[in-house]
């Protein structure tokens, strides 16, 4: 899952990116937005943490920018501000979430699962199809009902997977969502096939179908019911 912070508070956004990270979560940060607009311009975020106080500009125009391109992203906006017209008015616009500074990371990180569950998997905390269960809460996954230990990277790149089933996914799309804005380190895709790989092997060792795909010249696709 790949997160975006913004948020112009230096030590807030650094505490933020490195709880979230350990988390098991990719994190990209920006501070001002003009530097948050490029980013979402380009980019598919699972989750969005957003300051409303922004220099250069106001994170309710982000809102109003996201909305206005039919961008689905999760959005919490994190401010200072507890006034209740403020919630009401950042919810209009699209937020699902409102966190009142200051706050604990870990409510943060609870409230930012709860918006990806919601976003992604109708509100289950668990996902099944076919010989695969995966749950997002415990970061776990089940292979014809036996558990199956995946490094972080392979957890993120099977959820992928299943997120976008039957979908043929890019090399760039996978490199981009596994290692956010240090994506340069795997240009010439040598971490993709190994993962991959890795993944596969480990789904046919606990007596799973692979079910992974790949497709000339363009990526590769899991095929599921």
């Amino acid at each position: 899952m790949k997160l975006l912070i913004i948020e112009d508070e230096l030590s807030l956004n650094q505490s933020m990116v490195e709880f979230l990270s350990a988390s098991g979560y990719v994190c990209e940060s920006v501070f001002n937005f003009n530097d948050a607009v490029e980013k979402i311009e380009v980019y598919d975020y699972d989750c969005i943490v957003l300051d409303i106080m922004l220099p250069g500009g106001s994170g309710l125009q982000i809102l109003k920018y996201l909305k206005q391109n039919n961008k689905t992203d999760g959005v919490i906006i994190i401010s200072a501000k507890d006034s209740l017209e403020d919630k009401i008015h950042g919810i209009e616009l699209g937020a699902d979430d409102y966190l009142t500074k200051p706050f604990h990371l870990s409510e943060l990180s609870v409230r930012v699962a709860a918006i990806i569950r919601r976003k992604k998997f109708q509100g289950n905390s668990v996902i099944t199809l076919a010989d695969i269960e995966i749950d997002t809460v415990a970061q776990s996954v089940k292979i014809n009902q036996q558990t199956t230990e995946l490094t972080q990277k392979e957890f993120q790149l099977l959820l992928f997977f299943v997120i976008n089933k039957n979908k043929v996914i890019s090399k760039n799309a996978i490199a981009e969502h596994l290692w956010g804005d240090d994506m340069d380190i795997a240009s010439n895709f040598d971490f993709i096939y190994a993962h991959i790989k890795n993944l596969r092997k480990k789904i046919v060792t606990a007596g799973g179908e692979d079910r992974i795909r790949s497709i000339y010249g363009v990526g590769y696709k899991m095929q599921l019911p």
